[in-house]
C-alpha cells in the first residue's frame, strides 16, 4: 500500500471476497459514512432517521471544510427569511438563475428538485436547531458581517445574470459568532451524536474498499488510530496544522507528514461489513499530484478546506470501478468586494486588457484570472477611490480577513504613478494596451457609451484623474491569496447518489456526496452552492440507504 505524496491517505486496490462470512469483521453495520464534515453528518442523519445502523468514521475530529466556512446555505424559492426582507422568490427564477451558474454537470431534473425543496432544507436545518435571519447588509458584499444574515450570494444582481432571472438574495448565513461554519457544524453534529444508531469513529481511515466475488460492496477496512496518547497525539498535529496553514504552509504541511507518518506506524485495521459505503471525504484541493495532473493552472493557488480534503474518497472510489468527471473544475477566489470602492476599479491583465465585469461574483472573477488570462491580474484605482475603500477598511465595520489585507495593499504592496504611462512602465505592461483601455472604461462610467463588460452604472467610476493605484491580486499572491476549491468528483446517480461506472451502471453498495461527488456546485461555485449541495446530496443518500429496505439490519459495533 502505496501513497500518493508524503501527506495523503494511502489506498489500495479493492479486498475482493469469494466467501464474505469467512471473514473476520469488526464490526457489522447497515451503512458506513466515511467523513464527517456536512455532508456525511447528513447521509447519517438520513439513514439513521430511516432506522439504518451507521457508523461514521472521521479521519481527525470531525467538520472538514465545512466546520471552516461561512456557512452559508443558498436556499430560496421563497423561503421565510426573503419574505421578511421584502423579496419575491419563486423556485423557477432560482432555477432560472441557477442554470447560469451549474450549466450541465447536473441534470435539469435535478436542478428543478433542488429549487423546488430548498426551502424544506432550511425548514429541516431549523428542526435541528440552526438559526437564520432576514437582515441584509446595505449593499453587496463577499461575505456579510454581523448582524446580517441574508444576502446576495451570488451573481444574481449582475446585470447579464438578471436579465434571465428576477434577482433575489438567496445566501442564508447560519445565525452564530464569528464565522458561521462552525455554527452550522455544530448543529449536525450534536444530532449526529444524539443519534442512538449512529456511532462515530475518530481518528479512523478508510483506506480500501471491500467487495464480493461480483465487484459489489459489502464493506470497508477502516485504520483507527489507538485511542489514548496516540489518539491524542494525532489531534494535536491535526490541529496544529489547521491553525498554522494560512501563515505557514510549508510548515503544515510538514505536520502533515508527520500526521500520516503516525498513522501508518501505529493505526490498525477496523474492518466493517455494511450494506452501503458512503464517500463524504471531500475534494482534493491538498492533494498536489492530483490537482497537477487534473487542475495544473491552480498549482500556485491557496488551497482553501482542510487537510482530509486530499482525494481519498474519490481514489476509493476509482478503486472499485467508479467514475470521475470534472476534476479540471476549480473555483479560484479573487474577491475585490468588499471594500466596496475596489470593485469599481478596472482590473486588467499582463497585456493591458480588461479581464470583465469587476462586480462579479469573486469566484467568477477568479476562473476568468486563472483559466483566460494566465492568473495574472491587477486593479486599478485613482487615488479617489483608493481612499474610500482604505476609509472602509478602517471603519471596524468588516472582518479582520477582508480588511488587513486589502489595508496592506493599499499603503504598501502597491504600485503609484502620477501618469498611465508611467504605471504602465512599473506594471510591465504596454502603454498604449492600458490607456486604451482605462479610456474606454472611464468613458463608460461618463455614461458616454454602454460598458463592454455590461458593468452596471452605478458600480463604474471614471478613471480620468490620477494619481493612479495598481494592486497586483494574481493569483500567485501571497498578501492577498487567491483561495481554491476543486469542484468535480466522482459520477453519482443525481437522485440517490449511488457511485457510477464509466458504462452508467451503479456500483453496487457504493455511494458519493459532497465535494467528493459531482454535484450543483461542479461547474461553478456561487457561496452557499457547495454546502446546501452537501446536505442535498447527503439527505438523499441517506434516505436512499434507508428506503431499500436492507433485509438483514445489524447493530453497529462501536471502537
Amino acid at each position: 500500500m502505496t501513497t500518493l505524496d508524503g501527506s495523503t491517505t494511502p489506498i489500495a486496490a479493492p479486498l475482493r471476497l469469494a466467501n464474505p462470512d469467512a471473514f473476520t469483521w469488526q464490526a457489522r453495520c447497515d451503512a458506513v459514512i466515511v467523513g464527517f464534515g456536512a455532508a456525511g453528518a447528513c447521509a447519517a442523519l438520513e439513514a439513521a432517521a430511516g432506522g439504518c445502523k451507521v457508523i461514521v468514521a472521521e479521519r481527525f475530529e470531525g467538520g472538514g471544510a465545512s466546520i471552516k466556512s461561512g456557512g452559508v446555505v443558498y436556499a430560496g424559492g421563497g423561503t421565510p427569511y426573503q419574505a421578511e426582507a421584502g423579496y419575491h422568490d419563486t423556485p423557477q427564477a432560482m432555477a432560472d438563475y441557477l442554470r447560469q451558474e451549474v450549466g450541465d454537470v447536473v441534470s435539469e431534473t435535478t436542478l428543478q428538485s433542488f429549487c423546488a425543496r430548498s426551502r424544506d432544507m432550511l425548514g429541516w436545518l431549523e428542526g435541528l436547531g440552526a438559526g437564520f435571519s432576514a437582515a441584509m447588509p446595505p449593499r453587496k458584499t463577499s461575505y456579510p458581517a454581523q448582524p446580517y444574515y441574508l444576502y446576495y450570494s451570488g451573481n444574481e444582481a449582475v446585470p447579464a445574470y438578471a436579465r434571465f432571472a428576477e434577482p433575489a438574495p438567496r445566501g442564508h448565513r447560519t445565525k452564530g459568532r464569528g464565522m458561521s461554519g462552525r455554527a452550522l457544524y455544530g448543529v449536525l453534529q450534536r444530532a449526529v451524536q444524539g443519534s442512538a444508531n449512529v456511532s462515530v469513529l475518530r481518528h479512523t481511515a478508510a483506506r480500501r474498499l471491500i467487495t464480493d466475488a461480483s465487484g459489489a460492496v459489502i464493506g470497508v477496512e477502516l485504520w483507527q488510530v489507538p485511542p489514548g496518547r496516540l489518539q491524542r497525539r494525532h489531534a494535536r498535529l491535526a490541529r496544529w496544522a489547521e491553525q498554522v496553514h494560512n501563515m505557514a504552509p510549508a510548515l503544515a504541511d510538514a505536520l502533515r507528514a508527520r500526521l500520516l507518518r503516525l498513522e501508518l506506524r501505529h493505526a490498525r485495521p477496523y474492518a466493517v461489513r455494511a450494506d452501503a459505503v458512503v464517500l463524504a471525504s471531500g475534494g482534493f484541493i491538498f492533494n498536489p499530484q492530483m490537482v497537477a495532473q487534473h487542475a495544473s493552472k491552480y498549482r500556485s493557488n491557496w488551497r482553501l478546506g482542510a487537510t482530509g480534503c486530499d482525494g481519498s474518497g474519490i481514489r476509493l472510489g476509482l478503486s472499485a470501478g467508479g467514475e470521475a468527471r470534472h476534476l479540471e473544475r476549480v473555483s479560484a477566489w479573487r474577491f475585490i468586494n468588499p471594500p466596496f470602492d475596489w470593485a469599481r476599479g478596472c482590473v486588467v491583465d499582463a497585456h493591458g486588457a480588461r479581464i470583465g465585469n469587476e462586480e462579479v461574483y469573486g469566484a467568477t472573477l477568479g476562473h476568468a484570472m486563472c483559466e483566460h488570462h494566465g492568473g495574472r491580474a491587477w486593479l486599478i484605482l485613482n487615488r479617489k477611490l483608493a481612499r474610500a475603500a482604505l476609509r472602509e477598511c478602517l471603519s471596524g465595520k468588516l472582518w479582520a480577513f477582508q480588511a488587513v489585507p486589502a489595508a496592506l495593499l493599499m499603503l504598501a504592496g502597491s504600485h503609484r504613478a502620477s501618469s498611465v504611462d508611467t504605471l504602465a512602465d512599473r506594471l510591465g505592461l504596454p502603454r498604449a494596451a492600458l490607456q486604451a483601455t482605462l479610456a474606454a472604461y472611464s468613458a463608460a462610467a461618463r455614461g458616454e457609451r454602454p460598458d463592454p463588460a455590461g458593468k452596471s452604472s452605478a458600480m463604474c467610476a471614471p478613471l480620468d484623474e490620477g494619481p493612479w493605484l495598481a494592486i497586483d491580486i494574481s493569483a500567485h499572491s501571497r498578501v492577498f491569496p487567491c483561495s481554491s476549491i476543486t469542484l468535480g468528483g466522482l459520477r453519482v446517480n443525481e437522485a440517490c447518489g449511488q457511485v457510477l461506472s464509466a458504462t452508467g451502471a451503479p456500483v453496487t453498495g457504493l455511494y458519493a456526496v459532497g465535494r467528493t461527488a459531482v454535484g450543483l456546485a461542479s461547474n461553478h461555485y456561487v457561496s452557499g452552492l457547495s454546502l446546501a449541495d452537501s446536505i442535498w446530496s447527503g439527505r438523499n443518500a441517506g434516505r436512499h440507504i434507508a428506503a431499500c429496505q436492507l433485509a438483514q439490519p445489524s447493530e453497529a459495533v462501536p471502537a
